[in-house]
């Protein structure tokens, strides 16, 4: 025969074991549901949401083409492009932070690129990011060199890979080279007109 003390005893500890699994949840399940509500609202943007005004989009003057690089002709450029570049290189580091697309995402934001801040973590992640959700363009080539101005230079690896920004005289992220990165480049982007 049961006594009511036991049976009380023993519902009492399975409740507290279900209140307590039910308040604090194993971590992985939030990060799942945080998963799913993220991916939920980047499938909602599309290339339409960006920012380009079609209306002052221009075609470079010779002058500027000889700056911008050899590739620039055939390109209409979005003029805030060049304005994040310009923006980077103003506010890059004397030496590398390790938070390259952090900067570029600022300068991008800064100069109105962009209406909305990445969310990637990662810096390799940049490019499918911006062609995905903001409407850049990839280009053919995978020479930095023959990137032109203002253009989103993403680069591969074993780790966050790097992101940087061409200027007229090198690259730049969250510091200033006249070198591209050493790493292998994933794609060249720009956002056309």
């Amino acid at each position: 025969m049961l006594r009511w003390g036991t049976v009380d005893a023993y519902l009492t500890q399975r409740n507290v074991r279900l209140a307590s699994a039910f308040l604090c949840p194993n971590p992985m399940k939030y990060l799942l549901l945080s998963l799913a509500v993220l991916l939920t609202a980047a499938s909602t943007l599309s290339a339409e949401d960006s920012l380009i005004d079609r209306r002052t989009a221009r075609v470079l003057t010779p002058a500027e083409q000889r700056i911008f690089g050899p590739k620039s002709a055939s390109l209409r450029y979005d003029p805030r492009m060049i304005h994040a570049a310009e923006i980077a290189q103003q506010r890059a580091q004397p030496r590398m932070t390790w938070r390259c697309w952090k900067y570029v995402k600022d300068a991008l934001l800064a100069a109105n690129v962009v209406e909305r801040r990445p969310v990637t973590i990662w810096a390799r992640q940049a490019g499918a990011e911006l062609a995905k959700n903001y409407g850049f363009k990839k280009l053919r080539t995978r020479n930095p060199y023959a990137a032109p101005v203002g253009a989103v230079i993403v680069y591969g690896g074993n780790d966050a890979g790097h992101v940087e920004l061409r200027t007229e005289k090198g690259f730049v992220s969250d510091f200033t080279s006249a070198r591209p990165y050493p790493r292998p480049v994933l794609g060249i982007y720009v956002k056309p007109a």
